[in-house]
């Protein structure tokens, strides 16, 4: 595997990571009470609860996305 294939890799995954991380974003706040209602029932929480998970989720896809994705497609532009 040669370098530029690497980093177009890592560039596009980190792309398609933001995208998805986005989408979920914009979907939590436009449809806050329906699918915390949703989810709520599902795994019978409290909507407070679910709401945290929320974040927990986010926060966490997002330094994943950053550690996995973006550092190592960061590292191969520096190289």
């Amino acid at each position: 595997m040669t370098q530029e294939l690497l980093t177009s890799f890592f560039g596009w995954m980190a792309v398609l990571n933001i995208a998805v991380l986005l989408f979920s974003t914009v979907m939590i706040l436009l449809m806050r009470d329906w699918i915390a209602d949703v989810h709520g029932r599902m795994f019978q929480m409290e909507r407070s609860d679910v709401r945290r998970t929320y974040f927990r989720y986010l926060a966490t896809y997002k330094i994943l996305t950053l550690i996995f994705c973006i550092v190592p497609w960061l590292a191969l532009r520096l190289a």
